[in-house]
C-alpha cells in the first residue's frame, strides 16, 4: 500500500511502486486460501458466509468513497466529467471496473489522472477472484482429496504464470487489467498457505531478507515502461511468497507499531489516496501539496477504518437471508446513482452548480471540440485508428498516394496529426503536395526499440515501416517530424541520414508544443485565469517537461539538411525575474484556445502554428530545394 501510494503521488520516488498491488494480491490469496481450506477440511465451509464476510469488509468503505465523490462532483464537475464519474462508480460498485478501464484504453482516452476511481480496478480483480475461487475449490473437493487439490492448485498456479507471460506480450492492456493474468498471483499466496516451510530461525531470516530484497528491488528497478505483469512480476510475487514462508511474525519489519497500524488502515488509505492524487493533478497544485496529500490519505484512511470498516455488520450462511445483507443495498444504491448520472449525461442542467456555471459550459465546449478532430487531424492516416476501428493496417489512399513531384511528408504521433490541418492549408495555398503517415503515441524511428504494448506496438511498427517505404516512393522534398515528448531520446542522426539517402532534401524536426496539466481548458477556468483578456498566461499548470526537452534539442548540433524548429520559443516567453514561462493560450482574442486538452492543437491552433510559425521555415526550405534541383 505504501509503495503504491508513493508511486501515485510521485512516480520518481519509487518507479515500480505500482507492483505493491501484486504484493497485495499474494497476501490476499494467502489469507483467503487459509479461510477456505480450514473450513473445507472440516466439511463446514459456507460459501454464502464467505461472500458476506468479503462484502462486509470491502463494500461499505468503497460505497462511502463513491458517495463522497458524487457529492463533490455535483458541485464541481462538468457534465462530461460527472457522467464519466457515474460510469466509473457504477462499474466500481459492481466490481467490473477493471473491465471498464480496459475497454477505455485507446486513442485520445481521458487521462488516467482524471479518473477518480481508476484505482478500484484492483478491487474488482480481487472481488472476481473471491467469487470464483471458492466455487472452484468446492467443485474440486467433491471429486478429489485435499492432497490432490493442493497439487492441482500448484499446477494451476504455474500454468497461470505462463498464461500471464504470453498474454502480457500479446494482449498487454487486457493482461494488465483482467483476472486471468492476475489469478496466479493470488494462487501463489494460496500455495504459501498449503505448503508451509518449517525452518530454523537463521534460515527464516535469510528467507525474509531475500523476499524483502526482491520486493524492494522491484519497487526501484521496475518501471511503468515495462510490460506488466509478464515475467517480471515473478520478482515481487516470489519476494512476497518468501516473506510469508519465513513466518517471522516477531520481525521488526512486520511487527513494528507503524507498519502494523498502516497495515490495519491500508484498505481505506488505498481507497482515499487516489482521489487526492487526482485532485492535486486537476487543480495543478504546487508540489508541496503532495506531502499534504500523503498525510491526508493516512488520516482519511484511519477515519474510514474507525468509523466505517469497524462497523460490525451481521453475517449470514443461509440463502434465504440474502435479502438481509446490507452491503448489497449499498452497492445497489450507489450503482443506481452512477447509472443515472451516466444516462442523464452528468445532469447537464442549471439545477446543478457543476453544470450551470460558465466555466462548466466552457469545458464542455472543449470536450466536444476534442471529440471532433477526426478530419482536422486526418485520422484516416493513423495506423492505430485503422487497426482498431477497421481491423486494417492500411490508411486511406489519399494519405500516401502520389500527386506530383515533390511535396511535404508529415510523420509522427498524434502531435504530428495536430499540425495536419495547418500544414495542409498552408501547402494547398502554395500548390505543394501533402502526405501524412502517423500513428497514436508512435515516435518516428528506424530500428529503435518500440516500448509500446499490444495494438499500439503493432500499429507503430507498421506505421514507421510504411512511412519509410512511402517516403522512398514519393520522394518528398521535405519530411516534417514531430511527437509529444522525448525528442531528445530519438536517434535523429540515423533518421536524417536514412531520409537524405532516400532523396529527401530537408528534414524538419518540430519541437514539443507547450503542454498543460491537466489541460489548457481546465487551466483557464481557474479563478485567476478565467477573466484574463491576455493571450499569454503564467500558470503552474505549464508542464515544464516540454520546456526542458526543447532546451536540450536546441543545444544539439544538426547536420546539413536537418532543421529544428522550437515551438516553445514562438509560443512562450521566459520572465528572467520570476524565472517562469508565460505561454500563448490563443492566437487572438475571440478565437478558440490553441489546445483542446493538455497539448493537442485545436483547429484554430493548428492553423495558427502552420501560418505563423511553420510557414516561413517550410516555404523557404521548399523553395531552396526546388531551386537546387533545377
Amino acid at each position: 500500500m505504501i509503495a503504491v501510494m508513493l508511486f501515485h503521488f510521485n512516480a520518481a520516488w519509487m518507479p515500480g511502486g505500482f507492483v505493491g498491488v501484486d504484493v497485495f494480491f499474494v497476501i490476499s490469496g494467502f489469507l483467503m486460501t487459509g479461510i477456505i481450506f480450514k473450513d473445507l477440511e472440516h466439511e463446514k465451509f459456507s460459501i454464502l458466509k464467505f461472500y458476506v464476510a468479503r462484502a462486509n469488509r470491502i463494500i461499505p468503505a468503497l460505497a462511502a468513497l463513491c458517495l463522497v465523490l458524487m457529492i463533490f462532483g455535483w458541485f464541481y464537475l462538468t457534465p462530461f466529467d460527472y457522467k464519466l464519474l457515474g460510469k466509473h462508480a457504477a462499474s466500481s460498485m459492481t466490481f467490473l471496473s477493471n473491465i471498464s478501464y480496459w475497454k477505455e484504453s485507446g486513442y485520445f482516452e481521458a487521462g488516467t489522472h482524471e479518473k477518480w476511481l481508476l484505482h478500484t480496478w484492483s478491487l474488482s480483480v480481487e472481488w472476481q477472484f473471491y467469487m470464483i475461487y471458492p466455487l472452484v475449490l468446492i467443485a474440486m473437493r467433491k471429486f478429489m482429496s485435499i492432497q490432490t487439490m493442493k497439487f492441482m492448485l500448484l499446477a494451476g498456479t504455474i500454468l497461470g504464470f505462463i498464461l500471464s507471460i504470453i498474454a502480457t506480450y500479446k494482449w498487454p492492456n487486457p493482461a494488465y487489467f483482467l483476472l486471468p493474468t492476475r489469478a496466479w498471483e493470488m494462487m501463489i499466496g494460496g500455495i504459501a498457505y498449503l505448503y508451509p516451510l518449517t525452518l530454523q530461525e537463521n534460515k527464516k531470516r535469510l528467507l525474509e531478507g531475500t523476499g524483502l530484497a526482491l520486493i524492494l528491488g522491484s519497487y526501484f528497478f521496475i518501471s511503468a515502461e515495462d510490460l506488466w505483469p509478464g515475467y517480471l512480476a515473478v520478482f515481487p510475487v516470489i519476494g512476497t511468497f518468501l516473506m510469508i514462508q519465513s513466518h517471522r511474525n516477531d520481525s521488526v519489519i512486520t511487527n513494528n507499531i507503524v507498519f502494523q497500524k498502516l497495515g490495519t488502515w491500508s484498505y481505506s488509505i488505498y481507497l482515499w489516496h487516489w482521489p487526492l492524487v487526482v485532485l492535486i493533478y486537476i487543480y495543478s497544485l504546487p508540489e508541496y501539496y503532495v506531502y499534504a496529500g500523503i498525510v491526508l490519505s493516512i488520516v482519511l484512511g484511519f477515519l474510514s477504518y474507525k468509523y466505517i470498516e469497524q462497523i460490525k455488520l451481521p453475517s449470514y450462511h443461509q440463502w434465504k437471508d440474502i435479502y438481509r445483507i446490507k452491503p448489497l443495498y449499498f452497492s445497489l444504491v450507489l450503482m443506481s446513482l452512477g447509472v443515472t448520472l451516466n444516462i442523464f449525461n452528468g445532469f447537464n442542467t442549471d439545477l446543478r452548480q457543476g453544470a450551470a456555471s460558465e466555466q462548466a459550459k466552457f469545458l464542455d465546449y472543449y470536450n466536444e471540440k476534442f471529440k471532433n478532430l477526426r478530419e482536422a487531424y486526418w485520422l484516416k492516416c493513423d495506423t492505430y485508428v485503422s487497426l482498431t476501428e477497421h481491423n486494417s493496417y492500411d490508411p486511406d489512399p489519399v494519405c500516401i498516394t502520389k500527386q506530383k513531384e515533390g511535396g511535404v511528408f508529415l510523420w509522427g504521433d498524434s502531435h504530428a496529426e495536430a499540425l495536419s490541418l495547418g500544414l495542409r492549408t498552408l501547402l494547398k495555398s502554395n500548390d505543394i503536395p501533402f502526405y501524412q503517415k502517423t500513428s497514436s503515441i508512435c515516435r518516428a524511428s528506424l530500428t529503435e526499440i518500440n516500448y509500446h504494448k499490444g495494438a499500439y506496438k503493432e500499429a507503430c511498427d507498421y506505421s514507421n515501416k510504411l512511412a519509410l517505404k512511402s517516403i522512398a516512393e514519393l520522394k518528398p522534398k521535405i519530411v516534417v517530424i514531430t511527437q509529444a515528448l522525448k525528442h531528445d531520446e530519438t536517434n535523429w542522426e540515423n533518421i536524417g541520414k536514412s531520409l537524405l539517402q532516400l532523396g529527401v532534401s530537408n528534414i524538419v524536426i518540430v519541437g514539443p508544443i507547450s503542454q498543460w496539466k491537466p489541460s489548457l481548458p481546465k487551466v483557464m477556468v481557474k479563478p485567476k485565469n478565467w477573466n484574463s483578456a491576455e493571450d499569454f498566461i503564467f500558470d503552474a499548470g505549464l508542464d515544464l517537461r516540454a520546456v526542458q526537452v526543447d532546451e536540450k534539442m536546441k543545444k544539439l548540433k544538426y547536420p546539413q539538411g536537418i532543421t529544428y524548429i522550437s515551438l516553445i520559443d514562438h509560443l512562450c516567453k521566459k520572465d528572467d525575474v520570476q524565472q517562469q514561462y508565460k505561454c500563448r493560450i490563443r492566437a487572438a482574442q475571440g478565437e478558440d484556445l490553441l489546445q483542446v486538452d493538455y497539448g493537442h492543437l485545436s483547429e484554430s491552433g493548428s492553423l495558427f502554428v502552420g501560418n505563423t510559425i511553420l510557414s516561413k521555415y517550410l516555404l523557404n526550405l521548399y523553395s531552396q530545394s526546388v531551386t537546387t534541383n533545377q
